[in-house]
């Protein structure tokens, strides 16, 4: 492993493959990582940036939407008899 600058460091593929683990660390702490082929780059190990996070905004929708007065009112009988999987209603 040889080091051509502090922001990046140089292996060869083959201790790349015995050390990928190591490697992932290294860079994922803000150090690249060049993989060489016979002297060349050929790859960079480098950390992702997360992706921002939008704030939260609550009330978007105020005032879009509303709920009816009796939405929490009984059921008629025959839609209530529907979702219990009886044929007539008041059938116990």
């Amino acid at each position: 492993m040889r080091t051509a600058n502090s922001a990046a460091q140089y292996v060869g593929i083959r201790e790349a493959k015995t050390q990928l683990s190591k490697l992932v660390d290294l860079a994922s702490s803000g150090t690249d990582v060049v993989i060489e082929r016979n002297g060349k780059p050929v790859a960079r190990l480098t950390t992702l940036e997360q992706p921002k996070k939008k704030p939260l905004v609550y009330g978007l929708l105020e005032g879009k939407g509303w709920i009816a007065d009796d939405f929490d009112a009984p059921l008629p009988d025959w839609l209530q008899a529907q979702f219990e999987g009886r044929d007539k209603p008041n059938e116990f």
